[in-house]
């Protein structure tokens, strides 16, 4: 199970697949969406529009 690098809290497969889209392809350590936001200043329902829009495209960070 992979934790939140910056909180702690374990991580979904689409927070994995958000921090490997925004911050680095290869990344090892991971953001929750909560901290992902704050680090971008967006909003969570924002996060969430890009987990669907980079589903919808194909991408297979997301499948």
């Amino acid at each position: 199970m992979e934790l939140c690098k910056v909180c702690g809290r374990p991580v979904t497969r689409d927070e994995i697949g958000l921090t490997k889209k925004l911050i680095n392809r290869g990344a090892v350590e991971f953001f929750c969406k909560t901290c992902l936001s704050k680090k971008f200043e967006m909003t969570e329902a924002e996060c969430d529009t890009l987990i669907a829009h980079f589903r919808e495209a194909g991408c297979h960070l997301f499948v």
